[in-house]
């Protein structure tokens, strides 16, 4: 490529982080037109998979609040000795509600022990994961996250 060539790209090369910007916006509004616009009232779970699976996960909602913000609950319980979830990060926050046993729950480089009547917030962005602290013992909690559209 020679430096006629080059300076042709240049206006891409500049408008290029725009463009990205632009086309992730639109990919995130298309996903927020794809979740059902929630409405106040009640929102009954699904029912309860095979209790004995390692991880079972039982659904409330997944919407959208006004003014794009993604709304999200849903309840979890790990089987003892199971390894934690997956190292995740997100656009929105995690909220945990320990309901019983005894968790692990790391976000932004530091293990703590919850309890059940525990919370646990994860800001939007920070590494994290939960797991369960015990060998013998379920651990149940309840998972609120609140955010833009992923």
């Amino acid at each position: 490529m020679n430096r006629r060539e080059f300076s042709a790209l240049l206006p891409l090369l500049v408008a290029a982080p725009a463009l990205g910007q632009k086309a992730e916006a639109q990919a995130g509004a298309a996903a927020a037109k794809a979740l059902e616009t929630l409405a106040s009232g009640v929102y009954p779970g699904d029912a309860v998979p095979d209790p004995k699976s390692p991880h079972v996960t039982h659904h409330y909602i997944l919407g959208m609040l006004p003014d794009n913000i993604r709304l999200e609950a849903h309840g979890s319980i790990l089987a003892p000795g199971v390894p934690h979830e997956k190292v995740g990060h997100h656009k929105h926050t995690e909220i945990w509600f320990l309901r019983e046993g005894l968790a692990t729950l790391y976000t932004a480089g530091t293990e703590r022990p919850l309890k059940p009547g525990d919370m646990g917030v994860c800001i939007a962005g920070d590494e994290h994961w939960i797991g369960n602290a015990s060998t013998t013992d379920p651990v149940s909690y309840f998972v609120l996250t609140v955010g833009p559209p992923e």
